[in-house]
């Protein structure tokens, strides 16, 4: 099986524990109005690639990692190649490297045959890094033109079953900057048991050049990066450090 590869990075440090070697994989489901990857939402192209070669490549960088790092696969959405993140998790497991997916979760479902497809994923997945878009569905599907009730679902699931999981947040003024919804989110990351890191990432704009050089309309225009003051008051009430 071979996977629709995007890009590649050799030295990731702040992409789970350790230093990574990145995968970033072709499609998404999802159209975030901040996405700093447009050019990875289309399922076709990329550089087809197969599983033992990218591990052979990512161990030529092993010696870097230390003993926490390892491999992350992210994209685009990472699920949307979920037979190919099988083949390669499973094999990266069997060479003894850490695996580590980077994901919306906008693929969950808990019909068959995904469902244990998932479930065989996650035999060899060490840590899910998961992002909340937005805890209110009405405005998730305004930012990511898609529904939140089977994300919140996956993360439920993935909580029953003891999978380790950090929390990912990007912080957008006006729109995930607000109190009311920042409090909500921790009340239901609260209700997870398999959390073991919250990170708020602050909205930027590197990106923006991607969708002028793409022709697609970016409906972010005039938003600024967050305040720092605002970024550790987000962290803050994630964490459950601050009072409603």
């Amino acid at each position: 099986m071979q996977g629709r590869v995007h890009s590649i990075e050799s030295f990731g440090s702040a992409d789970g524990p350790g230093v990574r070697y990145l995968i970033f994989l072709k499609g998404c489901p999802m159209r975030c109005r901040y996405c700093h990857n447009p050019d990875t939402w289309a399922m076709d192209g990329g550089t087809l690639m197969g599983a033992d070669e990218l591990l052979d490549e990512a161990e030529r960088y092993r010696s870097y990692w230390g003993p926490q790092g390892g491999i992350t696969v992210s994209g685009g959405e990472a699920l949307a190649q979920t037979g190919f993140l099988i083949e390669l998790f499973e094999k990266a497991k069997a060479r003894g490297i850490n695996t580590c997916l980077d994901t919306s979760l906008a693929p969950f479902t808990r019909n068959e045959p995904y469902l244990s497809e998932f479930n065989r994923l996650m035999g060899s997945c060490d840590l899910v890094m998961a992002d909340i878009k937005h805890i209110d569905p009405v405005e998730h599907k305004k930012l990511t033109g898609r529904g939140n009730a089977n994300i919140l679902d996956c993360l439920r699931y993935l909580s029953d079953a003891g999978q380790p999981v950090w929390i990912r947040h990007v912080l957008v003024p006006g729109i995930t900057d607000i109190d009311e919804y920042l409090f909500r989110t921790r009340d239901f990351i609260a209700t997870l048991a398999n959390v073991e890191r919250v990170e708020v990432l602050p909205y930027h704009t590197l990106g923006v050049f991607k969708w002028r050089e793409l022709g697609i309309p970016y409906t972010l225009e005039g938003v600024e990066p967050p305040a720092p003051e605002r970024v550790a008051r987000a962290q803050r009430i994630l964490r459950g450090e601050a009072e409603s």
